[in-house]
């Protein structure tokens, strides 16, 4: 059978799941963490639960994370994921928050995926609040009106970087090999070093291609004793 690469999980989280994810990702939510959660999914669903659900609260925190963290995160697929999201809100969002990161060229596909007029963050009331409050500044001239009172903006409500690459084992990756398929790749190798190459790419969403070469580099490192206590992966296509 020909490799058929994913885009997107098969089916969102429910409620638990995504919030259990979202601790799993460095956000101080009270709950359980789920263990590697993957990080552009969980994203993109807490800016939905975000956004299309009105919740706040995950927005502020959201928000926060991605003022922290967004050097790690691998900005290609999460464009994608934006790019084939239906929701407007979402991608005013995430237009607004890579125009906030413009900085950093990785999100200059990302800050356009939103071409409309700004969008209020609040169903009523935006247009008070800010004359009242000022606009977020990390929303500034941006695809997203938010009033300054409205989204906290605590450190707290994250983990910082070097705790979240103690806990989380592919961002530990992504911070010794830069945000990409290949460090969520080795990463899951690691962790299951039998799969298949076409295994390790539908797991981590990634090209067959670069799968194979992960799986052909992480087995070579083997061999030559570098990956001591690890076993050496199965020569399965």
């Amino acid at each position: 059978m020909a490799f058929s690469r994913a885009v997107a999980p098969a089916a969102p989280p429910g409620a638990d799941d995504l919030t259990a994810a979202m601790v799993g990702i460095g956000m101080n939510f009270a709950a359980t963490a789920a263990a590697e959660p993957n990080i552009e999914d969980t994203l993109l669903f807490a800016s939905i639960e975000a956004m299309d659900r009105d919740n706040l609260r995950v927005l502020a925190v959201l928000v926060t994370w991605f003022g922290v963290h967004a050097p790690w995160v691998n900005a290609d697929r999460l464009t994608k994921l934006v790019s084939d999201n239906k929701s407007s809100r979402v991608k005013a969002l995430w237009s607004a928050l890579a125009r906030w990161q413009s900085g950093d060229r990785r999100f200059a596909r990302l800050a356009k995926v939103y071409s409309g007029q700004p969008v209020d963050l609040l169903a009523a009331g935006t247009e008070f609040q800010i004359k009242r409050h000022g606009q977020d500044p990390r929303f500034a001239a941006s695809s997203l009106r938010v009033p300054g009172n409205v989204l906290r903006d605590r450190g707290a409500d994250v983990l910082a970087p070097e705790e979240l690459a103690k806990r989380h084992h592919a961002y530990h990756r992504r911070v010794m090999f830069g945000p990409s398929y290949r460090a969520d790749m080795w990463s899951v190798l690691e962790m299951v070093p039998s799969l298949s190459a076409a295994e390790l790419a539908r797991k981590t969403y990634g090209s067959f291609a670069t799968a194979w070469h992960v799986r052909r580099d992480f087995k070579l490192l083997f061999s030559a004793g570098q990956l001591s206590g690890r076993r050496p992966p199965r020569a399965r296509r």
